[in-house]
């Protein structure tokens, strides 16, 4: 199998930043041909570090195998062009704030009736409909409002933000489900679909734990730090030299755990016979814990608690696991070559088909670098044409486009 679960899919990318963009590039791994539209000044993300010889690193991980036509939306020129590319495509992809697509004619409303077939997603932050549909959607503020911040940070400590731009790729992953989902749909029906994926709606869905405690128990989630919040031991404690992750889920497990710290009849205390109770005690056994791991360091306590089968391990640096013999073996980390860079190193598509790591086979494009290259597929834009386009200021060309 190559690269072609997605093979004869074309797609038009109005989007910028990481969202959306996210979302294409996990398309594009699968084989789909992504058309990226820029404003002449390029996505956002060309302009944020950290840079290697003038190109953005960020741009270069979210852009993979994508290709690049720079267009001038406020001349109406540019409109109609960017439409003609549009209804040549299976999916549109755009992640403006609500409204702005509808000024440039480039809406769902408008691209549907003209190719009901169509699928057309909008990724924003709070989603086409709603009380705070036009609010701004910074990441930041989607984890403020999400809920996610309130449940994340150490107990009786201030809220903290995850250290990822999580909102974004959360709605980025669900669009392209969603998309995927569209297709197949497409592929029986024949029917399109309008999608609207919310940042502030994706992250809000994948924190099933504090549903769990709201909507089930019938309490206000909790900050509970590097700790599991309904179950113990489940989290991180100090060593001698750092500290390690153990996850005690079951009786079984806690019955070993408790004779590797020397404590074997600690299964059997009424204060800690059930997973709930060890939880609501956890102090009591965080330091029991911690007084058996505190002489010992990391590698020894994995060791032991791995001999018993009891999940564990050391907390790796980010550089310790991205070299690590998983990340390797499962080729998490792949190289593309890049006309100015040469290889770059870039993170794909996590998932294995039939054995093997579908990945996205160019790097990231230049601004307007492939504007020839699609607009040579339209009748009437001929070389000539693309001059005069360019020339008008309603394309831009790149100064040294790919040749892949």
């Amino acid at each position: 199998m190559t690269n072609s679960i997605l093979s004869g899919i074309r797609i038009f990318d109005m989007t910028r930043v990481l969202a959306g963009p996210y979302c294409t590039a996990l398309l594009a791994d699968l084989g789909a041909e992504v058309i990226k539209l820029e404003p002449p000044q390029g996505d956002e993300y060309r302009h944020i570090g950290p840079f290697v010889q003038g190109e953005s690193a960020l741009f270069q991980l979210a852009n993979r195998g994508k290709h690049s036509i720079a267009i001038d939306l406020r001349k109406p020129e540019g409109r109609q062009l960017a439409g003609e590319i549009a209804l040549s495509c299976d999916v549109v992809v755009e992640n403006f704030r609500p409204g702005v697509t509808a000024k440039f004619g480039l809406d769902a409303e408008t691209l549907r009736q003209q190719k009901p077939e169509l699928i057309y997603a909008s990724i924003s932050g709070f989603g086409q409909t709603g009380p705070w549909t036009d609010k701004p959607a910074y990441d930041l503020v989607v984890q403020a409002l999400s809920g996610i911040m309130a449940v994340n940070g150490e107990e009786n400590r201030n809220p903290l933000k995850v250290g990822e731009s999580i909102a974004d790729l959360a709605a980025g992953l669900f669009a392209s489900w969603a998309i995927m989902g569209a297709l197949f749909r497409k592929g029986r029906t024949g029917e399109g679909t309008t999608i609207d994926v919310s940042m502030h709606d994706a992250l809000f869905s994948l924190l099933p734990t504090a549903h769990a405690q709201l909507f089930f128990g019938e309490r206000e989630p909790q900050r509970t730090g590097n700790r599991h919040p309904l179950s113990t031991p489940f989290g991180c404690y100090q060593a001698r030299d750092g500290f390690f992750a153990v996850a005690v889920l079951n009786e079984k497990h806690f019955g070993a755990f408790a004779e590797v710290i020397g404590h074997p009849g600690l299964g059997n205390d009424p204060r800690f016979m059930s997973d709930s109770a060890r939880t609501d005690r956890e102090p009591e056994l965080k330091a029991i814990i911690e007084n058996w791991s505190s002489g010992l360091d990391v590698p020894t306590i994995v060791d032991l608690l791995a001999k018993r089968e009891i999940p564990c391990a050391p907390i790796r640096s980010f550089s310790e696991a991205a070299s690590s013999a998983q990340a390797v073996e499962r080729h998490l980390v792949t190289e593309l070559h890049h006309h100015r860079l040469g290889p770059v190193k870039v993170v794909g598509q996590p998932v294995v088909f039939d054995g093997l790591k579908l990945a996205a086979k160019s790097p990231a494009p230049e601004l307007g670098g492939d504007a020839l290259s699609i607009l040579s597929g339209f009748s009437g834009f001929d070389q000539a044409r693309i001059a005069q386009l360019v020339d008008a200021g309603i394309i831009i060309e790149g100064s040294d486009a790919r040749h892949d």
